[in-house]
C-alpha cells in the first residue's frame, strides 16, 4: 500500500539552461538551490543585502540595486557593538562603521551589473510577517533589537501584488529579457505560532498565485508544497524541526533539475557532479598508486570538460587536479 502523493511540478515552457545567469534573492532556502546551482558551474549570486525574509524586503533590495540605490552614513546605526543597516542582513554589519559602509556598497554594485545581464531572478518568500519602526518603516532584520521596537503586522495579499507589480515594471525596464521564479520557503517560522505561521505562508502562496496568473514571465517552483504535502513527514526536518535537512533539501532539488532545467543542462550536470565529488575525496594514502590513477583520470575528465564547455569555468579543478 502506498503512504505518500508523489508531487510532479509543472514545467515553464523554456527551462533554465546551464549559461544562464541566475540572481538568487529571499530566505535561507535560497542558499540550498544557490549551493547546488554553483557546484554545476551555473553563473549566479544570491542574497546581496544577506538573508531576506518578507517581500516588502526583497522588493526594496531588487528595487536598490535596479537603481543603484547606495547605502550612506545616515543608513548605517551603531547598536550592540556593530554599526547596522535595517535594509541588510546582520552578516554584513561590523565594529567598524567604513568597513561596514564599504562591504554594503560593494554589494550594491555586484547586485547592480549581475541582475543588469541576469536571464532569471528566483525570490524565495520566507514569512508574510512584517516588522515596522515608528515612521512606519518596515526593516529587513531587527538586529537583534527588542520587540518593543518594532509593530508587527501580517502583510495583506494585495500589498504583496501590488509591490511586486510596481517593481516587476522597473525591472523589465533594466532587464528586459529577464524571467521570475517564485517559491516559498518550507522553513517553519513557529516562533510566530503554528496558527500564524500558516497564515503567513496562506498569504505569500495566494499573492504570488495571483502574480503568476496576471504578470508575464513569472513562475512557480513548489518548494513548501514538496516538503510539506509530498514528503509530510517530520524525519525530513532538522533538529530544531523547523529547518529541512540534507534529503529534504536533495529531494527538493531533484525535482527543480527535473522540472526547471532543460536536458541538455541536466546531462552536462551529471558529469559536473562527478568531477564535484572527486575534488571533494580526501584520500587516506595520496602517494598510493591507486590515488595517483584517481588524480589522473580526473584530471583528464576536468580538463576535456572545459574543452567540450569552453563557456564554463574549469580552471579550480585542473589545478587540484595537478
Amino acid at each position: 500500500m502506498e503512504f505518500r502523493l508523489e508531487y510532479t511540478p509543472q514545467s515553464p515552457v523554456k527551462k533554465i539552461d546551464i549559461n544562464d545567469k541566475i540572481f538568487l534573492i529571499g530566505s535561507c532556502f535560497t542558499e540550498h538551490i544557490y549551493t547546488q546551482l554553483d557546484q554545476s558551474k551555473f553563473s549566479c549570486i544570491q542574497n546581496p543585502n544577506g538573508t531576506l525574509f518578507n517581500p516588502f524586503s526583497i522588493f526594496k533590495a531588487i528595487d536598490s540595486y535596479i537603481n543603484l540605490d547606495l547605502p550612506s552614513d545616515n543608513d548605517l546605526f551603531f547598536k550592540n557593538s556593530l554599526w547596522n543597516n535595517w535594509d541588510f542582513h546582520s552578516s554584513l554589519s561590523h565594529e567598524n562603521k567604513n568597513t561596514a559602509l564599504e562591504g554594503m556598497i560593494a554589494q550594491v554594485q555586484k547586485a547592480h551589473h549581475f541582475i543588469k545581464h541576469a536571464d532569471w531572478l528566483f525570490i524565495t518568500l520566507g514569512s508574510g510577517y512584517v516588522y515596522q519602526q515608528d515612521d512606519k518603516s518596515i526593516v529587513a532584520n531587527c538586529h537583534k533589537l527588542p520587540n518593543a521596537y518594532f509593530t508587527k503586522r501580517l502583510l495583506d495579499p494585495e500589498e504583496i501584488i501590488g509591490g511586486f507589480r510596481s517593481l516587476y515594471e522597473r525591472l523589465r525596464s533594466f532587464n528586459t529579457d529577464i524571467r521570475v521564479i517564485f517559491t516559498i520557503s518550507p522553513v517553519r517560522h513557529l516562533r510566530d505560532g503554528f496558527v500564524e505561521n500558516n497564515r503567513s505562508k496562506a498569504i505569500l502562496i495566494h499573492a504570488v498565485d495571483r502574480i503568476i496568473q496576471y504578470v508575464p514571465d513569472c513562475h512557480y517552483f513548489p518548494s513548501y508544497e514538496l516538503i510539506i504535502d509530498d514528503l509530510r513527514d517530520y524525519r525530513f526536518y532538522a533538529e530544531d524541526m523547523v529547518h529541512p535537512n540534507y534529503l529534504a533539501t536533495k529531494y527538493v532539488w531533484d525535482k527543480f533539475c527535473s522540472s526547471m532545467i532543460n536536458g541538455r543542462s541536466r546531462e552536462m550536470m551529471k558529469e559536473i557532479a562527478q568531477l564535484h565529488l572527486a575534488v571533494t575525496h580526501k584520500p587516506m594514502h595520496p602517494n598510493s598508486e591507486d590515488h595517483i590513477k584517481f588524480i589522473d583520470k580526473y584530471r583528464d575528465l576536468a580538463i576535456s570538460l572545459a574543452e567540450r564547455f569552453p563557456e564554463l569555468d574549469f580552471s579550480r579543478e585542473i589545478e587540484h587536479f595537478s
